[in-house]
């Protein structure tokens, strides 16, 4: 309730008048012909009590900021016009100095909120050039399976953000729609040529399943496995056809191959068995052709080997896994008696030996030529020349050494 006495900011006339003062002045508010003088102020402050209630709830709220600033601008505007008019007694004067006190808080809020708009704006405008660059790397990359899903994503995070000045907006909406835009024709595009190129990858392999399968009851070993080696390859080089195509044909192309190669191992399995007589005979000629080892008699040994290596070829072939083995082993004894042999042929070599013989003579004439020119040498006295020729005569001696030993291997 107001303070202020009834006599300080109104009065009653005669006819019941109603006035309330206003600066130097007073204005009619209205007319009480019920009622008693002081019953007529009371209700005119009354209704002055109401207003001022109003008042004070409009400054509550501006400055709780419960109102935007364009809101409290208008119920400013409102409520002091409201004031100007209102039929009260009362402090009017105070109710529109309050209200004038808020011109002041509700352009600093505008202020505020401008700037919070801007700065909000700015975050949005950050947000959406980010959505928009991410986009524009996806349009240029070639991630098919993460791309499309990741842009439907950036959508969803576009529609939620706030919208910004129309042109920024727009320019920015039209790069992200033009990055999506290629990226889905980019990806239609490789999915259009992978498909076909599953398609071109599908024929193939079907000719090549026909050509395994064709050739899984061949009996022809060697060839028959180098030819599934090429259509391996060929396979390999095709690249994939449709997932549920390709894993068809290739359990048709693998059954092919199996088929084949059992069929081989059985085969091989069979005739392992038949060889393994064989590599029993050959495990005793090897005892008989290692026992000539160390060769003592040249002679003896080539021709028991000789007899060895007839019996050895007539035995036939052994099992795969064992031909390494044996054959290396008798390949030990061959070499062992080639190599004696050939020791003794270069002991022999009638060749080498007249060439060592030849170079004996040699050495034994120019020695005794040396030997000459040393004794003139002295008998003239020149004992640089004497030194010169002994120095030479030693080295011819030293080679005559080693002539002489070189030809006593030959002999």
């Amino acid at each position: 309730m107001s303070a202020v006495t009834s006599n300080e900011w109104g009065r009653v006339d005669d006819e019941r008048n109603v006035y309330v003062r206003v600066g130097d002045g007073e204005r009619l508010v209205g007319q009480f012909l019920d009622g008693t003088v002081e019953e007529a102020l009371a209700f005119y402050t009354d209704r002055y009590d109401q207003l001022a209630f109003e008042v004070d709830q409009l400054v509550t709220r501006v400055n709780a900021g419960k109102v935007t600033a364009d809101e409290a601008a208008e119920s400013v505007r409102t409520v002091k016009a409201k004031v100007a008019d209102a039929a009260v007694v009362g402090d009017l004067a105070a109710l529109t100095a309050k209200l004038d006190a808020l011109l002041p808080v509700v352009a600093a809020q505008r202020e505020a909120r401008k700037a919070e708009r801007a700065a909000k704006a700015q975050e949005t405008r950050a947000a959406k050039e980010q959505i928009v660059a991410e986009a524009e790397k996806l349009a240029t990359g070639n991630d098919w399976r993460n791309g499309a899903n990741r842009l439907r994503e950036l959508l969803e995070s576009w529609k939620v953000l706030p919208r910004l000045d129309r042109a920024g907006d727009e320019e920015l909406w039209k790069r992200f729609s033009s990055a999506r835009t290629a990226y889905t024709r980019r990806r239609k595009s490789h999915f259009a040529e992978l498909n076909e190129k599953r398609a071109g990858a599908q024929a193939i392999k079907e000719q090549l399943v026909v050509e395994a399968e064709a050739l899984s009851t061949s009996e022809e070993w060697g060839l028959t496995a180098g030819r599934y080696r090429d259509l391996m390859s060929r396979w390999k080089a095709a690249g994939p056809a449709p997932k549920e195509i390709d894993d068809a044909l290739w359990k048709r192309f693998r059954g092919a191959q199996d088929t084949f190669f059992g069929n081989r191992d059985a085969a091989n399995a069979q005739i392992d068995a038949e060889f393994a007589a064989n590599a029993e005979v050959k495990e005793a000629i090897l005892v008989e052709a290692e026992a000539l080892l160390p060769v003592t008699d040249l002679n003896a040994a080539k021709a028991a080997f000789r007899d060895l290596a007839d019996r050895w070829d007539a035995a036939g072939k052994v099992p795969r896994d064992r031909i390494k083995d044996l054959e290396g082993r008798m390949r030990k004894v061959e070499q062992a008696i080639k190599g004696v042999e050939d020791e003794q042929w270069r002991k022999t070599d009638p060749e080498k030996s007249a060439r060592a013989d030849d170079m004996i003579t040699k050495l034994e004439d120019a020695i005794a030529k040396i030997e000459g020119d040393i004794a003139k040498a002295e008998t003239a006295g020149d004992a640089k020349k004497v030194k010169s020729l002994q120095e030479n005569l030693e080295g011819r001696k030293a080679f005559l050494d080693m002539a002489r030993r070189a030809a006593a291997d030959f002999s």
